[in-house]
């Protein structure tokens, strides 16, 4: 009601951000990483606003860092789906919680640069149809690459291969707060009956997540833990992959050709990332680039 009154006024009000308050203890804390992103959406949504901007140190968002690969190209619109993913993956110009906030109330995002009147790009729900409801002609397949430096691998070898034990090595996981992003499990061992599970997980969290799997190794009866923080996460994302066979193949073919082995995978709708060397995914990005329609 103050902002409403402020503009009632004619004024402009200037509201600060990346903070707010414990429902729980009513004091005043912050919100986290993405918290002034996440203010202005959350302002934008309560006041029924048509559009939020949000403005940032660079041009909008790219199909991949430009700094690290000079052939990126800025994007003049995402879906909020792709946004989502780019974000997920290792994309910092929005936050993940800006952007799903936004999704859920179809408000606009235009993402600006504070130092030029470059108009950016245009985050809306659905790319392919443009606003004066005509079908659009060319659209991207690919929105963008992104890269994730982040994360390390812990394997758990030779885990029962039973129901319920899954359960319970996440289970632990998820007490001690560590976030999951990749998991592969292999395929049993005929003779054994036990077989490996494979996750990431930011590199921060490590000491953590082999703390609680420790804690609870009566009830998982793995052999041992293995981890890797010499890793990368490289993703590809698109809506347009939806409509669009063989995105899988031109990846996977430009990858082998630049001799990047690939570790994991996993994929969603619009969205293949896959894990490999960290000393390798920029040479994986680049090539990925080279070979995409982005």
């Amino acid at each position: 009601f103050r902002l409403q009154e402020a503009l009632a006024e004619g004024a402009i009000p200037i509201v600060a951000g990346f903070q707010g308050f414990s429902r729980e203890t009513r004091d005043i804390t912050t919100l986290g990483r993405g918290g002034s992103d996440t203010t202005a959406v959350a302002i934008a949504v309560a006041m029924d606003a048509d559009l939020c901007e949000i403005y940032t140190d660079v041009d909008g968002v790219f199909s991949a860092d430009p700094r690290m690969i000079p052939k990126a190209r800025q994007l003049p619109m995402v879906e909020f789906q792709e946004m989502l993913e780019l974000a997920a993956a290792g994309a910092k110009v929005l936050h993940v919680r800006a952007v799903e906030y936004a999704r859920r109330a179809n408000l606009t995002i235009q993402v600006r640069s504070s130092f030029s009147d470059h108009p950016g790009t245009v985050v809306v729900a659905d790319r392919f149809t443009p606003a004066e409801g005509e079908k659009a002609m060319e659209q991207p397949i690919i929105a963008g690459v992104a890269v994730d430096k982040s994360e390390a691998k812990v394997t758990v070898v030779a885990v029962p291969d039973t129901p319920g034990v899954a359960s319970a090595l996440f289970t632990a996981l998820a007490t001690a707060k560590v976030n999951i992003d990749m998991i592969v499990q292999n395929v049993s061992g005929a003779t054994t009956q036990t077989t490996d599970i494979t996750f990431t997980c930011p590199r921060d969290m490590v000491p953590t997540a082999i703390s609680a799997l420790e804690a609870a190794a009566d009830g998982i009866r793995y052999e041992s833990l293995v981890t890797d923080d010499g890793i990368a996460k490289l993703s590809l994302i698109g809506a347009g992959m939806k409509q669009h066979p063989g995105v899988s193949a031109t990846f996977f073919s430009a990858l082998a050709t630049a001799g990047v082995n690939v570790e994991l995978i996993s994929t969603s709708e619009i969205r293949i990332s896959i894990i490999t060397r960290a000393d390798r995914v920029d040479d994986a990005a680049r090539a990925e680039i080279g070979r995409a329609h982005v």
